[in-house]
């Protein structure tokens, strides 16, 4: 195992502390010829952190990192992941490590996994309320197949989870099928899948089907035999959840087509989906109301449709936002 000097490891753990403090999801750590860089993504956007010194380099760093997570710190021609897990504050966040070799040397991204970002109930995601009444609805149906779309980043594990954390009570048996397992939800049997020992989504959601379940999440439909399987399960008196990569939702029914999932099966069996994006939160320290003029004609028909009332809100910049305008 290679030696990891203690200035290293005091880096990457402020490294990380100040990811958290700043609410970052991701790091970044990349370099070239002449430097390494890191980066954090915050708000959905990447943003320049720091330069790592040059006495340091990034291969301790790169190290250090793997040792953290179990990797195989001699490996460097092929791509690895992992997990760890940090204590800052005292809290215990999880991180989701990918370390990808490239020309110039091994690229590290780290995802920070806050369980609490989970423990959030569908009237703090910021739906619509005719959209939530709707949604919260179908949470409610005993059987069929509910899909929320969007591409990565989008938010789909969160909402997912949230819808859940409505449907979870002592009477309730809720198994889900995960890959990976991100976050730890009490009261949820959850499942991981796991490929390299023949744990297949679709071997694992047909064991799960034996086991009564009320409630199954699906990480994700990705071919035609999940499809299958899930649809057969919401057809059978089970509600499902997953998600797929889509635009929007009215993709959702030609990406079902497209892996194979005969018609008659979606329409009997798919009972609603959802499409989201993640929109940046104007930071609540700094905010204030702007002219209603600024706003496009159209923007403000839409507000005055969709809320009652048209109204243009800006932020000036503070400490507590980084001096961006938005926290979220």
């Amino acid at each position: 195992m290679a030696r990891v000097h203690a200035p290293v490891i005091k880096l990457v753990d402020a490294i990380i502390g100040n990811a958290i403090k700043l609410r970052a999801s991701d790091i970044h750590i990349e370099h070239d010829e002449t430097s390494t860089l890191v980066r954090f993504r915050i708000d959905g956007l990447l943003k320049n952190i720091m330069v790592l010194p040059r006495f340091i380099g990034v291969g301790p760093v790169v190290s250090r990192i793997k040792i953290m997570s179990e990797l195989d710190v001699a490996e460097r021609f092929r791509p690895q992941d992992g997990r760890a897990k940090v204590r800052v504050n005292g809290e215990e966040i999880a991180l989701r490590v990918s370390v990808l070799p490239t020309r110039v040397g091994e690229k590290v991204v780290m995802r920070l996994l806050n369980e609490r970002a989970v423990q959030v109930s569908m009237a703090t995601l910021g739906f619509q309320p005719q959209v939530l009444k709707r949604f919260t609805a179908l949470l409610e149906r005993e059987q069929g197949i509910l899909l929320v779309t969007g591409p990565t980043g989008s938010g789909k594990t969160t909402t997912l989870y949230a819808a859940l954390n409505t449907r979870r009570n002592e009477n309730v048996n809720i198994v889900t099928v995960e890959d990976p397992v991100e976050y730890r939800l009490a009261g949820v049997n959850q499942v991981q899948v796991n490929e390299k020992q023949g744990l297949t989504f679709p071997q694992v959601l047909r064991s799960v089907l034996r086991q009564d379940p009320d409630v199954v999440l699906v990480g994700e439909i990705r071919d035609q035999e999940t499809a299958t399987i899930a649809f057969q399960a919401a057809m059978t008196g089970h509600l499902v959840l997953s998600t797929l990569h889509t635009n929007d939702a009215i993709g959702s029914i030609a990406r079902l087509s497209n892996i194979g999932v005969e018609p008659f099966r979606v329409a009997a069996g798919l009972i609603g989906v959802t499409a989201q994006r993640l929109v940046r939160r104007v930071c609540p320290q700094c905010v204030y109301e702007a002219p209603i003029e600024e706003l496009h004609p159209m923007v403000r028909s839409a507000q005055q449709r969709t809320f009652g009332r048209a109204r243009h809100v800006k932020a000036k910049g503070c400490s507590i936002c980084g001096f961006t305008g938005y926290t979220g």
